[in-house]
């Protein structure tokens, strides 16, 4: 499995490829688990040649101590990638390689999309995950791109970001990888406690419970009830609950029956901070 370390070495073993083969690009930050590797067994299944990139993007952390506690383990990253295909080409660039002109992020206007939720609560985060992901995209062009749904905000500031720019790239959502119990995967899960762990599969739990609830209750009676269930976890602090428009990812003030809604939720089990949605209908 060629690991690629410059955007030049990426270039020339992209440059070997057949005329007309299909280029997908499966981003991550490394910390590999069963939901990473789905979107790389997909974007296998659909194109002829796949790069992988492993990169912890230091401009998308508003907190230092997150950046610094982010897991990481490329020798066992790489072990699993190879389980899939021996034939991916992993993109590993050092920090200095991606910002070669210093340290800092884009600044972008993703119509709002970036100021609620996780943009509410981790200023400039999507300044950071714009920048990069526009580097990554720059640097493979690829035909198709994929990401997972966990972080939906994320997968349609991204749409944004690729119609922005009018790059000939499709963005491929890829459903939520859960644990037996519910627990979304994240690579956060491997810093939870034993005793937090047992705990955290109320997160998912609530959220089935918030769309059994969806259309027969309104969203402020929902999210209180929400609110009131997390107090009784005393190592799950609720951050935020919102019902949103999957397309504006704003609350309606009436539901729409020609919309989607989605209900997402950012949970601290101890100092581990979580994050899950559910589409509502």
């Amino acid at each position: 499995m060629p690991l690629i370390e410059t955007k030049k070495a990426l270039r020339s073993a992209l440059s070997n490829r057949a005329p007309g083969s299909l280029l997908g690009l499966v981003p991550t930050m490394g910390a590999l688990h069963d939901g990473h590797l789905a979107l790389v067994r997909k974007a296998v299944s659909e194109n002829d040649v796949v790069v992988v990139s492993i990169f912890v993007n230091p401009t998308q952390f508003n907190n230092a101590g997150d950046l610094e506690s982010y897991p990481r383990d490329h020798e066992t990253d790489l072990a699993l990638l190879n389980s899939v295909s021996e034939q991916l080409l992993v993109f590993v660039p050092p920090v200095a390689e991606m910002y070669q002109e210093g340290l800092h992020a884009k600044t972008y206007d993703f119509g709002g999309l970036e100021k609620v939720m996780e943009g509410a609560f981790r200023p400039g985060h999507f300044n950071g995950v714009g920048t990069v992901v526009e580097m990554l995209l720059r640097a493979v062009a690829p035909q198709r791109a994929y990401f997972g749904e966990k972080d939906f905000q994320q997968l349609q500031i991204i749409k944004s970001l690729v119609a922005q720019l009018e790059l000939p790239i499709t963005i491929i959502g890829c459903p939520i990888v859960r644990e037996a119990d519910g627990l979304a995967l994240s690579s956060r899960n491997k810093r939870l406690s034993e005793g937090v762990r047992k705990e955290a599969p109320f997160i998912h739990a609530t959220l089935k419970a918030v769309k059994t609830q969806f259309g027969t209750k309104n969203a402020s009676s929902i999210e209180e009830w929400v609110k009131e269930s997390f107090e009784k976890h005393p190592h799950l602090e609720l951050e935020y609950l919102t019902i949103a428009n999957e397309r504006t990812l704003l609350p309606d003030a009436k539901i729409q029956d020609d919309q989607k809604y989605r209900a997402f939720i950012a949970v601290y089990a101890d100092d581990v901070r979580l994050i899950d949605n559910i589409a509502l209908n």
